[in-house]
């Protein structure tokens, strides 16, 4: 085709020529039926004259043959034409008809005790249910939270919320930490009796944090309360002393560490007690037990230090295996016995000493009230290796831990990876149950990289 008002060139314009020269005809309307079935016998001929087709190729419908459907939808499609005769437009190709490939078939081991190497054909194509428990059979209580704490509307702040969560990074550790209440408290909807306090004191490489945990007492009104405030004298008593601490910790003053760490200690739960005296309620009524740890920003000290009063659990993983790490504390239990605990049965000279025939002696009125025997406290100091995975919990996560085997093993195969988990897989791993375990769980875990 040339351009407007030009000369013709030859040849090329032979076709326009013979489609829109004043020589040819219109074609007018055709005395044929103009049907849809007509229509489609119409192109289904002229595609058939084009591929060649034989008559006993295709189904015959009226006046044509029609080529039967394409096996599947994987089949080739056919090589791209052009009418013959007429010059291709520019960048006009054909291309040849490719081969249809057969899928690769996936080996089949010769038995099914020959390993097999998943694909990604086999994986699925959603995740795995998290596990709900291990163990002989399914809890008693339902998994899920049932009815919700009393609320007064007077004093709000003291709800607790069902589950904390918190984790953080620094120097070459990970934190991860959660507090949910247990099956027991969420069916009968008392407030959870544990409590979690994560902070972080000073800058830099010279910062601090300290992860507190506690348990208010069995079957006392005012356990979570407890339980908070302990949580609050001793993060504020390690707040304002954190930077002796820290430098004691650099230093591995281990000494110093334990005698520090223990006043600050006694002086918090000493708090605790008065403000039971002032609510006018025995100690043992409003008491909590606490643990600690302390976890160094600086990356080159991979000290960790533990401290508490009362049980729980401290584990290590390491190389693939729990180890208990629990500070044991070995008092002297029982009636005395010679040479231990009692007085020499005869003085030096030989004289019988007088028999204590068990009368009791009343109390002077000038004496203060004893006071009931209080938690020994608990210290330990360790330092930690690549790889390392540092768990510390309250009694609702230890005692299942130490009990059930099950959980052990899941907990290995969950945390021996070589990425921490996140803050939603170390809640699902932390509540997975066990039946006859129904307690508050309060756990901080630290992956050492």
């Amino acid at each position: 085709m040339s351009q407007q008002g030009g000369r013709p060139t030859g040849h090329e314009d032979d076709w326009w020529g013979q489609l829109y020269g004043d020589a040819t005809e219109d074609t007018g309307p055709t005395a044929a039926p103009d049907s849809l079935d007509d229509r489609f016998a119409s192109a289904a001929g002229a595609v058939n004259q084009r591929s060649g087709a034989g008559a006993g190729a295709g189904v015959s419908g009226t006046g044509a043959t029609v080529l039967p459907p394409r096996a599947g939808g994987d089949a080739a499609a056919g090589p791209s034409a052009f009418p013959a005769g007429l010059p291709k437009p520019p960048g006009f190709t054909v291309e040849e008809p490719r081969e249809p490939t057969e899928p690769e078939e996936r080996p089949t081991p010769a038995s099914d005790d020959e390993p097999w190497t998943a694909t990604r054909a086999d994986l699925p194509a959603y995740s795995p249910e998290p596990l709900d428990y291990v163990g002989n059979g399914p809890p008693t209580y339902a998994a899920e939270p049932t009815a919700l704490p009393a609320a007064d509307p007077d004093d709000l702040d003291d709800l607790v919320a069902d589950t904390v969560l918190d984790g953080a990074h620094y120097g070459a550790c990970t934190l991860r930490a959660v507090s949910l209440r247990g099956d027991s408290a969420r069916y009968r909807g008392e407030p959870r009796r544990d409590s979690l306090l994560t902070a972080r004191f000073g800058t830099g490489d010279h910062a601090l944090i300290l992860v507190a945990m506690a348990t208010g007492a069995r079957a006392t009104p005012n356990a979570h309360r407890a339980a908070a405030e302990a949580c609050h004298w001793i993060g504020r008593a390690v707040g304002r002393s954190h930077a002796r601490l820290s430098e004691d910790i650099r230093a591995a003053r281990r000494g110093d560490l334990k005698s520090g760490l223990h006043r600050l200690t006694d002086r918090s739960l000493g708090k605790l007690r008065a403000s039971a005296a002032e609510q006018g309620v025995e100690p043992e009524e409003y008491a909590a037990t606490l643990r600690c740890l302390l976890l160094p920003a600086d990356p080159a000290c991979r000290t960790r230090v533990f401290f508490g009063v009362g049980g729980g659990g401290l584990f290590r993983l390491r190389d693939g295996e729990w180890q208990d790490i629990e500070p044991h504390v070995t008092d002297a239990t029982g009636e005395p016995v010679v040479g231990f605990g009692s007085l020499p049965a005869e003085t030096p000279e030989g004289d019988r000493l007088t028999m204590d025939l068990g009368i009791p002696t009343p109390p002077s009125p000038y004496d203060p009230a004893p006071e009931p025997p209080r938690e020994p406290f608990r210290f330990r100091a360790s330092v930690a290796r690549p790889g390392d995975t540092l768990l510390m919990c309250t009694g609702g996560l230890a005692d299942p831990l130490r009990g059930e085997p099950e959980l052990a093993a899941h907990l290995t195969t969950r945390w021996s990876g070589p990425e921490p988990p996140g803050l939603a897989a170390f809640l699902a791993d932390t509540q997975v149950r066990v039946k006859g375990y129904a307690d508050d769980r309060t756990a901080a875990g630290v992956w050492e990289t």
